[in-house]
């Protein structure tokens, strides 16, 4: 496979540049390097007294049950009790990780970049319905950039299913546009019912932790043209191994009436299904999330990687880049690549 081939698409008036190959590759290597970092981790040594040294510390204990095993020794004595994982806190699957029903937790990542920029602001958004936008906005290329995420648990059966309602709402601040008077450029808004069967099985060395079916809708609470939105079921299946996690998620858009639509081909540039891929050390969490419309002959789609990090105490650094279509719904048909810098605020690892 060449990793960073690409494949010239044309979209209106311009020609875009997409690294298919290059992203899937992107995605195979931090497999590869997440695989193999656990795989060292927890089978270099077998000697106990090198166990003690072993992060985190369900690699800690694995290591002592490999001593233990190889040695014949009976007589040692090892919690039982994994402590949780990365995606078992997150859905509080592990033990001790359980919160009850209607307490409020984190979802996604909530985050602030007070400097975004862009390589090509959409100051014309169009769809085929709405048309296009017979002015300029009179948008700049850097604003401010937010997200903030939560969930909350309203029914559990125990060790076997879970009901989750979340919301997420994603924010463009033109902040240092001072000539408009720094409007909010785009607000999107995610409610979303997500039921979380719980899983416990191995595939090709990765642990499946759960399958989540889920409904959720999206809009930008915008009227006409600049009104988007789109409703979707999705199944969404967890893996991990260690720090490393892989979350596969394929959806179906819920199709509306031609002439009521405000995105008819939303699919065609936001896809069928995302993929994300993290990997947690120490206080770092790398993320690398990738959508396609699986469409060769005409592929759209997107890739972001997302670096957090510590700082001071509990404040965390994060650092974004995207490239592709639907950074935000007002851009779902539009090409860019984005950077951003600032502040994790809530993580759910």
């Amino acid at each position: 496979m060449r990793c960073f081939q690409s494949r010239k698409l044309t979209q209106g008036r311009s020609g875009l540049y997409t690294s298919v190959s290059g992203a899937f590759c992107a995605l195979f290597l931090l497999t590869a390097v997440a695989w193999s970092a656990e795989s060292t981790r927890t089978e270099a040594s077998y000697d106990s007294a090198a166990c003690a040294t072993v992060q985190p510390d369900a690699a800690r204990l694995k290591c002592y049950d490999d001593v233990a095993r190889k040695q014949g020794d009976q007589d040692t004595v090892l919690d039982a009790t994994a402590p949780p994982s990365l995606i078992g806190r997150r859905w509080e699957l592990d033990p001790g990780t359980d919160h009850g029903i209607f307490s409020i937790r984190p979802h996604k990542q909530s985050y602030l970049l007070p400097v975004h920029y862009t390589t090509s602001i959409n100051n014309q958004p169009s769809s085929p319905t709405q048309g296009t936008v017979p002015q300029s906005l009179g948008y700049i290329d850097t604003d401010v950039k937010f997200q903030i995420s939560f969930k909350m648990k309203t029914l559990e059966v125990k060790d076997r299913f879970d009901l989750w309602i979340g919301y997420t709402q994603l924010s463009f601040f033109q902040m240092y546009t001072k000539s408009i008077s720094s409007p909010f450029r785009e607000n999107n808004f995610e409610p979303e019912l997500m039921g979380v069967i719980h899983t416990d099985y191995d595939l090709f060395g990765l642990k499946g932790r759960f399958i989540n079916i889920g409904l959720v809708h999206q809009s930008n609470g915008r009227q006409e043209p600049l009104s988007r939105s789109w409703n979707r079921v999705y199944a969404q299946f967890g893996f991990e191994r260690g720090g490393f996690g892989l979350m596969i998620r394929p959806w179906y858009r819920i199709k509306e009436d031609w002439t009521v639509d405000d995105n008819p081909d939303i699919t065609t540039y936001m896809g069928y299904g995302d993929i994300v891929a993290t990997y947690a050390w120490g206080g770092h969490m790398v993320s690398l999330f990738l959508r396609s419309n699986v469409n060769f002959w005409n592929l759209h789609g997107a890739i972001q990687a997302d670096w957090s990090f510590p700082l001071y105490h509990e404040l965390k650094g994060y650092v974004q880049v995207f490239s592709g279509y639907g950074e935000s719904l007002i851009d779902y048909n539009h090409y860019q690549t984005t950077i951003g810098a600032g502040f994790l605020l809530f993580n759910w690892w």
